[in-house]
């Protein structure tokens, strides 16, 4: 049985993954494991006599790993960093902080950036309560905006 490690009874077997399995397990595509494959952040999985990639069961856990960092806003290549730190014996806690500092301080634009684009519109939607046509010219389109 290629690919399965046998343990003592009371252990359950750990088995290597083919690319769709771990697609199916890790909630995403074959393509997408191939882009992290060839980006880094997936190592290169082991090869079948016929040329299958076999991937390690703890492959799930990084590719969650992954998500859990894109869906904090991260960039790939920021959790590539991450992932290369943890992948030569360090702890990457610091630097996990320094970004997720970055990421906050992004936020906080963006959310004074949307604030002050909702006062603005707010402002313009205050003044069209009442709309009066007859008021614009034609080069002005919408005295409104």
């Amino acid at each position: 049985m290629q690919g399965k490690v046998k343990r003592a009874p009371a252990e359950r077997e750990v088995t290597a993954m083919r690319i769709g399995e771990l697609a199916a397990a890790a909630g995403t595509t074959p393509k997408t494991l191939r882009f992290y494959e060839e980006s880094g952040l997936l190592p290169p999985a082991d090869r079948t006599p016929s040329g299958y990639r076999d991937y390690a069961p703890d492959a799930v856990a990084r590719i969650d790993f992954v998500h859990r960092g894109q869906a904090a806003g991260l960039t790939l290549a920021q959790i590539r960093q991450i992932l290369d730190i943890r992948d030569d014996g360090a702890a990457p806690c610091e630097h996990v902080r320094d970004l997720l500092d970055e990421r906050l301080a992004e936020i906080e634009q963006q959310i004074a950036r949307l604030t002050a684009l909702h006062d603005t519109i707010a402002e313009l939607r205050h003044d069209a309560a009442q709309p009066d046509p007859d008021t614009c010219s034609p080069e002005q389109v919408c005295r409104y905006l």
